[in-house]
């Protein structure tokens, strides 16, 4: 099991709420219910009940023990380095051509008379 699925699941058992536990961790919901689906399936039992009331399940409970447990024995996260600055220089490319204006002809296009 990963960290990561282990703190969203704990996050959503502190919240018992799908959409609050989403904002909380600062991802979409799918990605939420993503998480619990692959959960699920290595436990192999449900964690929780979707269904309003949400609440957990025995082995939810008991997998947060253990999620617990394992986010307080991880080491800290490293420092993400910032990336390098500069980068590839882009030309400028002047002002371009005039903006078409709706229902005027186009200014690098000749009028073709008939």
């Amino acid at each position: 099991m990963k960290l990561e699925h282990l703190r969203r699941f704990a996050v959503l058992a502190e919240e018992l709420h799908f959409p609050r536990a989403a904002e909380k961790l600062g991802i979409p919901l799918p990605s939420l219910y993503t998480t619990l689906d692959k959960l699920e399936e290595e436990v192999g039992q449900p964690l929780v009940q979707r269904t309003p009331p949400t609440r957990l399940l025995p082995a939810g409970v008991l997998l947060l023990d253990e999620a617990h447990a394992r986010m307080a024995d991880a080491p800290p996260p490293a420092p993400r380095q910032k990336a390098p600055g500069g980068g590839k220089a882009k030309a400028s490319k002047g002002k371009g051509r005039a903006p078409i204006v709706k229902g005027q002809p186009k200014p690098y296009k000749k009028r073709q008379g008939r």
